[in-house]
């Protein structure tokens, strides 16, 4: 065994935090915490494993939930695609595998939204597969520790990370080091205020040596961010029904709900909005108001959203849906802000 793996098999035992996935071989359970906790920490996506698997006990449990019951529970988590791919290889493993989850690294990777990350920490986890697991811990401490200038998100540097971390796997204890690669990166090698003066690695690591650790891991800079603008209305009939659709399409949000959207090129006032060409034909002769003369901003990877929300009360016309039954649905984090804003 290497110093650097043996160092940080050591500081894993002394180190980890006792988290309930760890306790289990379970193929389902670590799955589920794997997609749960993708870009999002741990603090945040405990309490969601908690529902889950309290709401969803088996994979067949969760197959047979409808997609709406899915995206409510994940409501706020994000990457709203986790969601819907968590459902269909749910499906997939109950109808073609008999809700038992593969064993095999190749037969992983056929699952919807499994890649390689996921893949390898199903087999190293559940089956002690020597494969090793790379995401944005592991990238980070071994950019540091070897103080390599190739940048994790182009082909090749994803090649040269994931070779470099299959060289220093223990292929006797392939989960524990996974999972001790990823602890010190997530507790110790942090992105910011890393703890070097007390890193068992301190006197090995390269970029330490060269005062590089700032600059690592590198990074090719991600496409501009698009400004979009977005103007919900809000409407209220005389019994106080609204209106919420479900968005379709390839855009952002697939299949949560929301409220009539208007988006336009920029901010715009009432007067404007009454002269966009999709306003709904009931919405012209309502009783509009500004919920907050602030803007609501809300970003997301690639995009960051303008909104205002508008409330359109005395609508002329029946509305579907009790405003006490909107809690129900499965709606974006930016109309769950308003929610809890509104509701106050």
């Amino acid at each position: 065994m290497n110093i650097f793996t043996s160092k940080l098999l050591a500081w894993y035992a002394q180190h980890k935090r006792d988290l309930p996935w760890r306790h289990t071989k379970d193929p389902y359970t670590i799955w589920l915490s794997e997609v749960i906790l993708q870009q999002t920490r741990v603090a945040q996506g405990l309490p969601y494993f908690n529902r889950f698997l309290k709401r969803f006990p088996t994979v067949k449990d969760l197959a047979n939930a409808n997609e709406d019951e899915v995206l409510k529970l994940w409501q706020g988590l994000g990457y709203y695609s986790r969601a819907r791919n968590l459902h269909k290889a749910a499906k997939e493993v109950t109808q073609q595998h008999n809700g038992i989850f593969p064993s095999s690294l190749k037969e992983l990777l056929t699952l919807p939204g499994v890649g390689p990350y996921t893949a390898s920490a199903i087999a190293s986890f559940c089956y002690e597969a020597p494969v090793a697991v790379v995401d944005g811990n592991v990238y980070r401490v071994l950019a540091r520790y070897f103080d390599v200038e190739i940048p994790i998100n182009h082909p090749k540097g994803i090649r040269y990370f994931q070779e470099l971390a299959q060289s220093l796997i223990d292929v006797d204890k392939p989960s524990v080091y996974n999972q001790a690669i990823m602890e010190f990166g997530a507790l110790h090698c942090t992105p910011k205020q890393p703890l070097c003066t007390s890193c068992p690695l301190e006197n090995l690591c390269q970029s330490r040596a060269n005062n590089t650790i700032a600059l690592r891991p590198q990074k090719i800079k991600s496409k501009a961010v698009k400004n979009r603008f977005f103007h919900y209305l809000i409407p209220f009939d005389n019994r106080q029904n609204t209106l919420l659709n479900r968005r379709e399409g390839k855009d952002i949000w697939h299949g949560l709900y929301e409220f009539p959207l208007l988006e336009a090129d920029c901010m715009l006032t009432e007067k404007a909005l009454k002269l966009h060409p999709n306003l709904p034909s009931w919405a012209a002769a309502a009783s509009w108001t500004r919920f907050e003369d602030e803007v609501m901003t809300h970003k997301l990877s690639h995009q960051t959203l303008h909104t205002h929300f508008w409330i359109l009360e005395d609508v002329k016309i029946k509305l579907p849906t009790p405003w006490t039954d909107v809690q129900n649905f499965g709606v974006p984090r930016l109309i769950e802000r308003f929610l809890q804003k509104f509701n106050r």
